[in-house]
């Protein structure tokens, strides 16, 4: 009996020694190692996981542990283990739900194309899922942009962090949502109601093209202004130009608009030519007058003030002046001799 006793004993005593070896001695992962736990793993499934990840030393102790210290569920997620952690640490780490986010910058300007790749390259998915969501999923901005054609122009520029488990739904509406928070505080939209803001954004002149009720206009042209400059102390000017020639029925001629209506329609080579001019598109606005059907990129805040307070202008021809500025002009004499000024400078380079 008493050896009985003794083997117990000492069998419950090695017991304790492994369960507390495997329990409070850290694991080092060989490298930045990612696992990926989906909803609806039981706790013997993600026991599995890590173990196969090398992030714990053992499945059994694991769904002990998680037995004795059951409290808060575990989060499904995606985790990123790269320091040494035991498994009441792990275990602490899945209860929090303390899942790896991954970066996606979006620069004012980007196009929907563009973004896609972003959210590809940050590893979140394939390119064309996101393309897809935002070519389709017009009811995230069915109240403020019925008529728009994509979610162009309102995905907003900003840094974002996105998990694995979100969806490209989830990744396009966080942008959307971004977009009306800036939107109002532009007063581009009403900050109760979400819908159209009640006061109109101000015009060159007498002009008053942009009305009061038409954010798809307002971000139309926001997008064109922030394709055409950097600079935001410029953009007031550009606005200007595009609504002096909207106003007078001349074509907008600009540039970035035969960029995006060959992106459209997937023949962009990377540079722009003299055919290229002649692209036919509702969207090339050397051959199309007034804007074009929706917007040709997502423009920041700067932007969308530009395109709602415009400066008060006669300038109807702008051309870069090869320091990174434009010049403005009030007639085509003008304007060529800037463009003669700027070719000059170019040759001089």
């Amino acid at each position: 009996m008493r050896t009985l006793f003794w083997l117990i004993f000492i069998a419950a005593l090695a017991f304790g020694g492994w369960f507390a070896w495997v329990l409070l001695i850290p694991v080092e992962p060989a490298a930045q190692t990612f696992v990926m736990l989906h909803p609806g793993y039981s706790t013997r499934r993600i026991a599995f996981e890590l173990k196969s990840a090398g992030v714990i030393r053992s499945e059994q102790a694991f769904i002990l542990w998680r037995y004795f210290r059951h409290s808060r569920s575990l989060k499904a997620g995606e985790y990123l283990f790269d320091k040494p952690a035991n498994t009441i640490d792990v275990q602490k780490r899945l209860r929090r739900g303390d899942v790896y986010f991954h970066t996606v910058v979006v620069p004012e300007g980007f196009t929907m194309f563009d973004i896609a790749r972003a959210v590809e390259a940050a590893g979140l998915g394939p390119a064309q899922d996101f393309l897809k969501e935002a070519q389709t999923d017009t009811a995230l901005i069915a109240q403020i942009a019925p008529n728009a054609p994509s979610l162009e122009g309102y995905l907003f520029p900003d840094t974002y962090e996105f998990s694995r488990m979100m969806t490209m739904h989830e990744m396009a509406e966080a942008m959307v949502k971004q977009f009306r928070q800036v939107a109002r505080q532009v007063g581009l939209i009403s900050a109760t109601t979400g819908q159209t803001s009640e006061a109109a954004p101000s015009s060159p002149s007498s002009i008053h093209i942009v009305p009061e009720s038409d954010v798809e206009r307002t971000v139309v042209m926001a997008s064109i202004i922030e394709k055409e400059t950097a600079i935001a102390d410029e953009r007031p000017l550009v606005a200007s130009v595009y609504y002096n020639r909207l106003a007078k029925k001349i074509a907008l001629d600009a540039d970035p608009s035969i960029i995006y209506a060959e992106l459209l329609a997937g023949t962009y080579a990377g540079a722009l030519h003299h055919d290229d001019m002649r692209f036919n598109s509702p969207y090339n606005t050397y051959t199309h007058a007034g804007l074009p059907p929706g917007p040709i990129g997502n423009p920041g805040k700067s932007a969308l003030d530009a395109a709602m307070h415009p400066a008060q202008s006669d300038y109807y021809y702008f051309v870069a002046d090869a320091a990174g500025h434009h010049r403005f002009a009030r007639t085509m004499e003008e304007h060529n001799k800037n463009v003669a000024a700027y070719r000059k400078a170019m040759r001089g380079q």
